[in-house]
């Protein structure tokens, strides 16, 4: 099992983290974590994450409702980015969409 310790963060002390639906594995959103970030995720069982825009601590669903139920963490294999599967409450963009991914860019017919 990998620990907080493990992981590689970058030199502004991020880690990407792709939310995932744990039951239709539809990604929700890319946000990022830095230590405090995720040791709250686990502390909690919800999505914390660090905005860069606003260069704070935001629990997701703190001010929506909509939060994300921890049901796993997995890193990649540089163990430098996080797949956050979840249990969502509601929509994970904050413009109401269920997915923060609905522009498409290219689909093969």
């Amino acid at each position: 099992m990998v620990c907080i310790d493990d992981l590689k963060f970058d030199d502004r002390g991020l880690i990407p983290a792709i939310v995932v639906d744990s039951k239709t594995k539809q990604v929700l959103t890319l946000a990022y974590m830095n230590r405090e970030s995720l040791s709250i995720t686990l502390d909690k069982g919800l999505t914390c994450f660090w905005s860069r825009s606003r260069k704070k601590l935001w629990l997701k669903g703190e001010t929506s409702g909509n939060f994300q139920h921890v049901v796993s963490i997995t890193s990649d294999c540089d163990d430098d980015a996080l797949v956050v599967e979840v249990v969502p409450d509601g929509p994970a963009c904050h413009i109401g969409t269920f997915s923060c991914f609905t522009h498409k860019l290219y689909e093969k017919e």
